[in-house]
């Protein structure tokens, strides 16, 4: 990195913090501190809501997905609007109608506090875990590819988002969000548009569709119904999978429900939130364009064997280094041929003759897998503790070895400005959960306002400390994006089920619900573990068993105010 980069990169991040700090001192009341008073307008909600959902792991791993697999990730975010309907004609006027601070607050006054303090800990133990992956994601791969220290990054951004969460609490998550929503934009459509001109002259934008396609990378809709975990994205996944996480994440998750608490009234919230569901999966297709774009580029550029330079290094210095060697020399050789089908396929007019040139590049991209599957293996076999998928390091790679100096600051500040915003929005949820339905629903109920404004900014700050600690003892998994929504996935469906229970099962109390949601998690987690289905489908699998188990346990459950006969 040159000098103009770090100015860049520095100026921005020190700019959002300060910005975020000075813009909401003083919060007076925890209403200011965990509601921002209520003086969010529609436009805040809806880039807040945006910038939360879209951490460091969307900008780092959804590019690398769309490389390696194509356009079908996006199928995953198909239920999204469904959601957000749902989400704005039923929780969202309830919400604001009890003037709650906290989703789980409503649980109490439907059934009863252990059922409100069980499915905040459920919040707590899944959101903890993701905010811990939010700081991990971007800072295991700039310290890979920079070579900067691994526990240093992880602190450095823990500590960044800290200092203004903790000072202006929701109103600083939302007002910085938006500035840092302005860097992702801006640093994602100047990467795009550079990666076009990087093609060579004759390849346009839509030449490079077409080569994408030809090598299967634009195969959006996938309509299989089948549980076959090597299609973990089907259109029918992503409407009801997707739609129940995205229910269960918007409507009970307080880091998003946070959001749109602040809301100026029940219209501002509700038109954030169909802002977000209009944006949300045109953004994200976008996003997977660019990686398809990166693809596009490296079918005429030399591309690494493994883009994960930490493995490359192991291997390479390892007893297993000729072996790879041999396979870069074979992945060189499978490219140059690739590379002249590549032009001979766009230079086609005649439909066999394309037809024939996609046949053969369809055989040089199965060789290419093929060779990189077996570096997989000799990594591994160099290093248990080396990762060897290497989809996260795709776009960072292209970013620092292809992008001009300046711009390469640019796009390092978005990584770092959209782990900054999700990381703050699950920071402030952490905190007014564990203080309002776990301190002070459990603990200090009749302390005064500024005992519980100075707990919430405590408590903050220790889930600040612990999202760190679990940054510094994590490891990278299949691919971040994923895990992240495995981790949603495992513990949404059970607490969405818990909630329409409460609004449309009027009849089932809290001890049925109570039993039932601790049944049904302890078998959604065993069922993740002996891999049932596609983890999509544990969300409406959790939703449907805890409805189930609590309707068929209320019928043995006699009511308490029912009078015994004789």
């Amino acid at each position: 990195m040159e000098f103009i980069d770090w100015f860049v990169l520095i100026t921005t991040l020190v700019f959002i913090v300060s910005y975020g700090v000075w813009k909401t001192r003083g919060s007076k009341n925890v209403e200011d501190f965990l509601k921002g008073g209520n003086t969010s307008g529609w436009w805040t909600i809806g880039l807040s809501v945006m910038a939360t959902q879209a951490s460091a792991i969307t900008f780092l791993s959804t590019p690398g997905q769309a490389f390696h697999d194509g356009m079908g990730f996006v199928q995953f975010y198909f239920g999204l609007p469904i959601a957000m309907v749902v989400i704005c004609l039923v929780f969202i006027p309830l919400y604001h109608r009890l003037k709650v601070y906290t989703a789980y607050e409503f649980l109490e006054n439907r059934f009863d506090l252990k059922t409100r303090s069980l499915t905040a800990m459920l919040f707590l133990i899944q959101r903890g875990l993701s905010a811990g992956i939010t700081i991990f994601a971007p800072a295991i791969i700039l310290s890979a590819v920079l070579g900067w220290n691994l526990i240093f990054l992880n602190i450095f951004i823990g500590i960044l988002v800290i200092i203004y969460t903790v000072s202006g609490g929701t109103n600083a998550v939302s007002v910085t969000q938006k500035q840092q929503m302005a860097v992702i934009f801006a640093g994602m459509f100047t990467a795009f548009f550079i990666i076009i001109q990087y093609l060579p002259e004759n390849i346009t934008f839509s030449k490079a569709l077409d080569i994408a396609g030809a090598s299967g990378k634009m195969n959006i809709l996938d309509f299989s119904f089948d549980f076959d975990n090597q299609k973990r994205y089907t259109f029918w996944s992503g409407i009801i999978g997707g739609t129940f996480l995205a229910l269960s994440y918007f409507g009970t998750d307080q880091s998003q429900v946070q959001r749109y608490l602040s809301g100026k009234s029940v219209k501002q919230s509700q038109m954030g939130l169909i802002m977000n569901g209009i944006l949300k999966v045109p953004m994200q297709f976008f996003i997977l364009l660019v990686g398809i774009m990166v693809f596009v580029f490296y079918q005429f550029n030399p591309s690494p064997l493994n883009f994960n330079p930490v493995a490359t290094k192991s291997v390479v210095t390892s007893e297993y280094g000729e072996a790879y060697q041999k396979l870069e020399t074979q992945q060189l050789s499978n490219f140059e041929e690739k590379q002249q089908a590549m032009y001979r396929y766009v230079a086609s007019e005649k439909e066999t003759e394309k037809k024939s040139m996609q046949q053969t590049i369809i055989r040089l991209d199965k060789k290419d897998r093929t060779i990189r599957n077996e570096a997989k293996e000799l990594i591994a076999k160099s290093s248990a503790l080396v990762e060897t998928n290497d989809k996260d390091y795709v776009f960072i790679h292209f970013i620092l070895n292809n992008l001009p100096r300046g711009l390469i600051g640019l796009l390092l500040a978005v990584i770092l400005s959209a782990a900054m915003s999700s990381t703050a929005s699950e920071l402030n949820a952490l905190g007014t959960t564990t203080t309002m339905d776990l301190y002070k629903r459990n603990l200090r109920r009749e302390e005064n306002e500024t005992h519980y404004l100075k707990t919430s900014k405590w408590f903050t700050l220790l889930w600040g400390i612990i999202a760190i600690s679990i940054a510094c003892v994590a490891n990278l998994f299949d691919n971040l994006i994923q895990l992240v929504n495995i981790i949603g996935s495992i513990f949404y469906g059970n607490v969405l089920g818990i909630f329409l229970l409460a609004f449309f099962v009027r009849y089932v109390k809290g001890q049925a619900v109570f039993i039932a949601a601790l049944i049904t998690q302890v078998i959604v987690i065993y069922g993740w573990y002996m891999d049932w289905m596609p983890y999509l489908w544990l969300n409406l699998f959790g939703c449907a068993l805890v409805m189930a188990i609590a309707i068929l346990l209320q019928t043995f459950i006699k009511n308490p105010l029912q009078k015994t006969e004789g």
